[in-house]
């Protein structure tokens, strides 16, 4: 079967394929087409060094990392100030040198630097009096190499080689944009440095790096030039107004939450009002956890509906659910096998989209499976069960992201243990099977229909398929067809 979409722009080059740089399939371009980013980018440098046009290189931007700071937070340097002897290292006996507890930050400055019974010491060459350094390290000098201390926190040596051998690298690395070079930059100087002295023998301290993007809003001023904050501000009319005087502000452009421009959204007030669930739901929704989301009033209003639609949907069909220990019964109607595939296909789906980290996908599908279990209306034993089967499923599946709506939900469809308690869902392979596909068409870059095919189906075929479609023959309209890209499964492209 085919369905048209003449006139769609939902698969607008320049509004999708160039903005996919992670997932995306290359199309028009050639020898490339077909292949993701990655591999095209191998493809594209093995060809230059073939052909003896250029080579693979790394190109490091690396400055000297200026370590030291003028301030009370941070390790002491273990340095020593002899007029006589010059620099002297603290002696290894005295190791760690302690920060005083008895700072004053009632001046600007660094305190240390004025903290005379801390600061005055012996020369520990000469015996004469000396002063330690007052300067402290940049914050990822200790940083940058605890995670190893972590596996052996109770070691009498820095590192106990056996335990860190065992437990290192650090599975997963999480941290924002800013840790992105830098630290990770300098972990990995440090893990080498660990591994030359023999402290340790991983090459790398970490296997995975994620950073997640940042929270923005838009900002606002009055007349006068002075930062307003949301909670001041009124929208009437697509305009912004000021909430106790009334007069009209000035709108600017979204930014990254910061306490400067008061663009800051309390998330207490957010949880008060709609809870810790909604909050949640709403951050991981529409956005890419490595991009920046833009908080709005409206897609907290939008996920906190669909908390409301989840309880309404588990607490409308208890009348209509098969007993919690009834067993599967022996065969299912038609109906009835298509909410079970789609309940393990959404397990499938939403298991891997939450272990990469692909949050927003694992929700999409979450809605998506929603919607076919409440437009589910069969009846009968085998319907009563897939119905308990598909909505304990959606509890577990929710759990992770609104654990507070799954515990009350998981007690309300009967069952007298937490929902913590119960294991994740696993996705029955024979149900995982797709009998068919929908394979996006497109004239040029731009999606005009769809077809429905099984995987797998013959490029001939779909070729064939694609060309018949009514919104593709009005495309062409009689001028020849140059090529027809198709990616298996993906996506066809007629190129005129």
């Amino acid at each position: 079967s085919a369905g048209d979409s003449a006139g769609t722009e939902t698969g607008e080059i320049g509004d999708t394929a160039y903005t996919d740089t992670q997932d995306g399939v290359l199309i028009n371009s050639d020898f490339l087409d077909g292949r993701d980013v990655a591999s095209a980018k191998q493809e594209v440098a093995d060809r230059l060094e073939s052909a003896a046009q250029g080579e693979r290189a790394v190109n490091y931007r690396l400055r000297d990392w200026g370590v030291s700071r003028q301030r009370y937070w941070g390790c002491p340097i273990p340095v020593i100030h002899c007029k006589a002897c010059g620099i002297v290292p603290v002696p290894k006996a005295d190791l760690p040198v302690l920060l005083p507890d008895d700072v004053s930050f009632d001046k600007p400055g660094n305190p240390l630097s004025r903290h005379e019974s801390w600061k005055q010491v012996d020369c520990p060459e000469c015996g004469a009096q000396a002063e330690r350094e007052t300067d402290t390290f940049d914050t990822f000098v200790d940083s940058s190499w605890y995670f190893a201390r972590f596996t052996c926190a109770d070691a009498a040596t820095p590192i106990d080689r056996k335990r860190a051998d065992y437990w290192m690298p650090v599975d997963q690395y999480i941290g924002g944009v800013e840790h992105a070079v830098l630290h990770l930059l300098y972990s990995r100087f440090f893990t080498r440095a660990m591994r030359e002295t023999g402290y340790a023998a991983m090459k790398e301290p970490f296997q995975a790096l994620f950073t997640q993007g940042m929270v923005t809003h838009e900002t606002y001023k009055d007349k006068n030039g002075r930062w307003l904050l949301p909670t001041q501000v009124e929208k009437r009319d697509g305009k912004g107004f000021h909430i106790d005087t009334g007069e009209e502000i000035i709108v600017g452009k979204i930014e990254s939450m910061s306490k400067s421009k008061k663009n800051v959204i309390d998330p207490e007030h957010i949880i008060a009002h709609y809870g810790a669930d909604t909050a949640r739901w709403f951050m991981i929704s529409d956005t890419p956890p490595e991009r920046d989301m833009e908080w709005t009033e409206s897609g907290v209003e939008g996920a906190w509906r669909f908390t409301q639609r989840i309880w309404r949907l588990v607490n409308d069909n208890l009348a209509n659910l098969a007993d919690e220990h009834a067993p599967q019964p022996d065969s299912f109607s038609d109906a009835a096998t298509g909410l079970r595939k789609k309940t393990h296909q959404t397990i499938a789906a939403v298991t891997e989209d939450i272990e990469q980290f692909h949050f927003n996908r694992a929700v999409a599908r979450i809605y998506e499976f929603v919607n076919t279990v409440a437009g589910f209306r069969e009846s009968g034993p085998d319907a009563s069960w897939c119905l308990r089967e598909s909505l304990e499923t959606l509890v577990k599946l929710i759990a992770p992201m609104m654990p507070h709506l799954a515990e009350e939900c998981w007690a309300a469809l009967g069952h007298r243990t937490m929902m913590v308690e119960a294991a994740w869902p696993a996705a029955e392979p024979a149900l995982l099977k797709t009998e068919e596909i929908i394979l996006p068409v497109q004239v040029n870059g731009k999606r005009r229909g769809e077809l429905a095919v099984a995987p797998g189906t013959d490029k001939q075929e779909l070729e064939r398929a694609a060309l018949a479609l009514d919104a593709v023959v009005r495309q062409i309209a009689g001028k020849p067809v140059r090529k027809v890209i198709i990616v298996p499964d993906r996506i066809i492209n007629v190129v005129i």
